[in-house]
């Protein structure tokens, strides 16, 4: 039966790295894959991440399996970290986890238990969104269209189109919305934006699906949350996707979660028990390294604060990369303002190059970027900002 099996189209990110790794260029440069890298154009082991695993192998006593959800501690600190050891939301018990195989799979099984919950509802995601995000929710069968976003005109929010689209959305239907470092634009809604966001989802009785894989990679750990603050009303429900890939670093640990917020205890109590069943029948339970890693961290005062002190590195060498871009840009002769770089947020910039420009650019450069324009910022180093910058520039003459 395989016999007559055409090969499938590579994935639009990841078939791009693969390119990469074939070109013999030794300047090539790699602005696609959404992995941070550290000035030496490495993606680095954090130190509080080596000291972690050095706790837990020496604990270490058995492999046993993990709880379908995953351990009750690895819930309780993602929680915390989502809404603050204080949020009544936690006192009311209103909320539960699971840990689950990173951020993608965290979507994938809040995508198979709204097909099993709410079976006839759309899913809306922004226009454009990460690649992988169609492919996820349309593989569990749900229906999904999507909503504005992003003014390519001014290099920012849609807001006016988006939340007119979001007063259009039919009650019931779900919402996927970037808690922060919006993939693949770094377009984020003001704090007074989402309040208006949180206003049309508890007026229209939509379900906020946040997709929230870069807590800490914009403002900070308790800003870049504010959004979910926004969205928490006494009697609305909630759905968080989680990732540890990029703020501890843990992107082959595969770890992540999938936390929802119900309007009661025996509520939230009820649905994990459908999230159980839909993760049983998919990988049956979640990876336990990863997670011990974030537990140990996020447990531990001393371990947290070097982890903090990491993550605000990270961040901070992000920002000081788009203000380098810009300027090394107009150095290059770009006269086109590109001043909006340093103005959105995260790793990710819908830099305005068109496709014909992104294929100049590997054809001719061997610098490889997402056919959409999309920019890994955190790719960049000082070494290759100046041939970055030359290529660019030559390209948008």
């Amino acid at each position: 039966m395989f016999d007559t099996v055409q090969p499938a189209p590579p994935d639009a990110i990841l078939g791009i790295t693969e390119a990469f790794n074939r070109d013999p260029n030794p300047a090539k440069i790699n602005l696609s894959v959404g992995v941070y890298k550290d000035a030496s154009g490495q993606t680095p082991v954090l130190s509080s991440v080596k000291a972690a695993e050095e706790r837990i192998l020496k604990g270490e006593a058995s492999k046993n399996y993990a709880p379908i959800d995953g351990a009750p501690l690895y819930a309780t600190l993602v929680q915390q970290m989502l809404f603050g050891p204080n949020a009544q939301v936690l006192a009311d018990k209103r909320s539960a986890t699971a840990h689950t195989p990173g951020g993608t799979g965290a979507l994938r099984v809040a995508g198979d238990l709204l097909k099993k919950l709410k079976p006839g509802a759309t899913l809306w995601m922004s226009e454009p969104t990460w690649p992988n995000h169609p492919q996820i929710f349309q593989a569990a069968g749900l229906k999904t269209a999507t909503y504005p976003y992003f003014d390519a005109k001014t290099n920012s929010l849609d807001w006016e189109p988006m939340l007119q689209a979001l007063k259009a959305m039919a009650p019931g239907d779900i919402v996927l919305l970037h808690g922060c470092c919006h993939n693949p634009t770094g377009a984020d809604p003001t704090a007074a934006q989402w309040k208006a966001i949180g206003d049309v989802v508890e007026e229209r009785k939509l379900l906020a699906l946040v997709d929230f894989a870069y807590q800490g990679f914009a403002q900070g750990l308790r800003e870049d949350a504010a959004c979910l603050g926004a969205l928490l009303r006494p009697n609305v429900e909630l759905m968080v996707c989680s990732s540890f890939s990029k703020n501890f670093g843990l992107y082959n640990e595969r770890v992540g979660a999938l936390t929802l917020v119900a309007n009661k205890a025996d509520a939230a109590v009820a649905v994990q028990s459908h999230v159980k069943s839909v993760i049983r029948s998919n990988y049956s339970n979640p990876p336990a390294h990863g997670g011990a890693i974030v537990s140990t961290i996020l447990s531990d005062a001393s371990l947290r604060s070097q982890w903090e002190q990491e993550l605000t590195t990270m961040r901070t060498r992000i920002a000081d990369m788009r203000e380098l871009f810009v300027k090394t840009l107009a150095e290059k002769g770009v006269s086109k303002d590109m001043s909006f770089i340093t103005r959105q947020n995260g790793m990710f910039s819908f830099s305005g190059l068109s496709k014909d420009q992104v294929e100049r650019l590997k054809k001719d450069y061997a610098i490889y970027i997402v056919g959409s324009g999309r920019i890994n910022v955190a790719g960049m180093t000082r070494d290759n900002m100046a041939t970055l910058c030359t290529a660019i520039a030559a390209v948008m003459k």
